[in-house]
């Protein structure tokens, strides 16, 4: 909803799972009254996993795609889509990824002399592929018009320093990053920590220029058993104040790039959006009575545990 895909315009995911995104760009479309037959030949995707890449072909065909592309092929070591009029990657309109949190050894050996030139901010650590997802996303996006990208990040990637602090700096003063989302925690599947979306373009609205949209929506879930939900309701309020870019009391800030360099350009949240403190937060005789009353439960637990660990012998 907020990279807007249009009819005709090209769309490519280099970690394409089993082929959502892609889907869900289609169909963004598709609900405005588009014309899905005008992706044809420019839907691309790159999976890493083998199984995964066939399911994510099959689902683009029971969907009604016929002409599309998803290579499997390890993106950050050997990308699938390259153009050779230019000598390096092809370029689309809207690149839009959700890439695993923190990828451990995803080639930064390659990266120091990277033949696609991805490395062009700095080489991101070996311990976390962060930003080599984002720079290879950077190199994907068409060089003119209106090409755009959306990445789903673990927030630590926001604030870490050192290698990723630099290139976050980089992509700063270069003003192409547009907006931050702080999404709650436990919303992907695999991992519970909190996820952030960034939107970065080539090149903004005037009225967006040397600014970056802060959005604190940790609050927005629908909260299950085993994980949170985003509702279309919490979709659409996140939309809206991307859409309004204006500051939004304890939910969104419009820094300045001269306010986010004092802040030695750090992302999080926290630095801008301050949590709202709302009708959940009992008052203090409250709270300290609730947490005497959990302490003694805890202690009856222990308690009880230890009687059971004894008679059975499992504990002298």
């Amino acid at each position: 909803m907020i990279l807007d895909p249009q009819e005709g315009e090209s769309i490519y995911d280099p970690a394409c799972g089993t082929g959502g995104m892609l889907l869900g760009a289609i169909e963004h479309v598709m609900r405005k009254g588009g014309d899905p037959r005008t992706f044809y030949g420019k839907i691309y995707g790159q999976e890493k996993n083998l199984t995964t890449a066939a399911i994510a072909r099959m689902n683009l065909v029971l969907h009604g795609i016929e002409d599309f592309q998803v290579a499997r092929e390890d993106t950050l070591r050997n990308p699938a889509f390259t153009d050779s009029s230019t000598g390096g990657l092809a370029t689309f309109d809207c690149v839009i990824a959700n890439p695993p949190f923190s990828l451990k050894e995803w080639g930064r050996d390659l990266w120091e002399a990277d033949p696609w030139s991805r490395a062009r901010y700095g080489i991101p650590p070996e311990s976390y592929g962060d930003y080599a997802f984002v720079q290879h996303m950077i190199a994907s996006m068409a060089p003119t018009g209106n090409s755009r990208m959306a990445v789903v990040l673990p927030q630590g990637a926001l604030f870490r320093k050192s290698a990723e602090g630099s290139i976050r700096q980089a992509l700063l003063e270069k003003d192409m990053v547009e907006a931050v989302i702080g999404l709650a925690p436990n919303l992907f599947y695999g991992t519970q920590l909190a996820g952030c979306v960034v939107i970065l373009r080539r090149k903004k609205p005037e009225a967006r220029k040397n600014k970056v949209l802060i959005i604190g929506a940790s609050s927005l879930f629908r909260k299950g058993r085993a994980q949170n939900f985003l509702d279309q309701e919490h979709s659409n309020q996140i939309v809206d104040w991307y859409r309004a870019f204006e500051d939004v009391e304890d939910r969104a800030k419009v820094a300045t790039l001269d306010e986010i360099k004092k802040e030695g350009w750090t992302l999080n949240i926290s630095r801008y959006v301050l949590p709202p403190i709302g009708q959940d937060i009992p008052p203090l005789p409250e709270a300290v009575e609730a947490f005497k009353t959990a302490l003694a439960d805890a202690r009856a637990a222990e308690d009880h545990l230890r009687k059971v660990l004894v008679e059975g012998g499992w504990l002298q």
